[in-house]
């Protein structure tokens, strides 16, 4: 059998696939299983490849790393049960998360270093899964036409006065299907429904593009208010595209519901699957990425905030200040993603 490539980009279709790419060559000649660590992610970052050379560099344990969908990637773990060679399961959603954990497909993470380095309310009340960065769900407005002022709440955008002004992805998206999650939590079913029915009223044209076209429709004047991640702007502000930048140059951050629970965020987050053959190669590798030096890289090359709470942000996300975060538990989204998804597809969110 010849030597699979160590990045694997592809779309799982069946249960036999990943299982056969992640075997490399026969197991009679790989004299030491232990350097090796198979990793399943959603997540398709530059600095993601970048720190994972990084870390083979350091360890000489060779990182093998499949990317698809997190929902594929879930039912992927599901089918292969003990036969699944994935160590990590790596995804840039909560919901995920706990839906992983909630499924028995993750085990403990036991190291105290890694507990005591993320705060609390960014890791799993039971230590199934921890963050290695997060984003806040922020509006993101023209400066030079919107008077801040007039900004609040998540809620208020359903009121008629932003009629025609919104704009937002699909609530396909996994950062809008944590957002809905987190309204249904703070404020039930009937409500959340309500103001998905306010909001779709409200935009300024059906939802289309990434978080990166919202804004850009605000500089074009198609709407006013971008429903977006605070750092696709970092992104997009130190682009090698000029017009990115001009884009970006042009547009502040408001923090919603700052006066109240706060502004929701969501986290890039990682577990060591329930049969994994590499738990110890596992727990070095997410030790390397809580790392003051990989936080740091995070920080100032994708614009995340770092979990590692003794690493700062990037200088251009502490210039929109500091925010309240949204008090609810992040294992909390798994419990409602579901139901959000279902009723944002009935209120006609496409």
């Amino acid at each position: 059998m010849k030597k699979m490539k160590k990045i694997i980009p592809f779309i799982i279709l069946s249960s036999g696939l990943l299982t056969g790419c992640f075997k490399g060559k026969e197991e009679a000649n790989v004299p030491n299983i232990s350097k090796e660590l198979n990793i399943y992610t959603e997540r398709n970052y530059d600095i993601d490849k970048s720190l994972i050379s990084e870390f083979e560099k350091e360890t000489g344990i060779t990182v093998n790393v499949a990317h698809s969908g997190a929902d594929g990637l879930l039912k992927k773990l599901e089918i292969e049960g003990k036969d699944s060679p994935a160590d990590l399961f790596v995804t840039k959603d909560a919901a995920r998360l706990g839906r992983a954990k909630d499924l028995g497909l993750l085990q403990q993470i036991k190291d105290k270093e890694v507990l005591e380095l993320v705060p609390a309310n960014i890791r799993d009340k039971d230590n199934y899964w921890t963050s290695f960065t997060y984003r806040a769900r922020i509006f993101a407005y023209n400066k030079a036409k919107t008077d801040p002022s007039t900004l609040s709440t998540y809620e208020d955008l359903a009121d008629p006065k932003w009629a025609g002004k919104i704009l937002v992805r699909s609530s396909t998206n996994s950062y809008n299907q944590a957002l809905i999650a987190s309204m249904i939590s703070a404020n039930g079913e009937e409500a959340t429904r309500e103001w998905i029915q306010g909001l779709v009223a409200n935009m300024a044209r059906s939802p289309k593009g990434n978080d990166r076209d919202q804004s850009k429709a605000v500089i074009a004047g198609i709407g006013e208010i971008a429903i977006m991640n605070s750092y696709y702007l970092g992104k997009m502000i130190h682009s090698t595209d000029a017009e990115e930048r001009k884009v970006g140059e042009q547009l502040a951050i408001f923090f919603p519901n700052q006066d109240g629970r706060g502004t929701h965020i969501n986290v890039s987050g990682m577990g060591i699957t329930k049969y994994a053959k590499n738990v110890e190669n596992a727990e070095r590798f997410i030790k390397f990425f809580l790392s003051e030096k990989s936080q740091t890289r995070f920080a100032n090359e994708n614009y995340e905030y770092p979990a590692n709470k003794n690493v700062k942000a990037n200088s251009t996300v502490q210039s929109w200040g500091d925010f309240k975060i949204d008090s609810l538990t992040l294992s909390e989204l798994g419990k409602y993603y579901k139901k959000g998804i279902i009723m944002a597809d009935e209120e006609g969110w496409k």
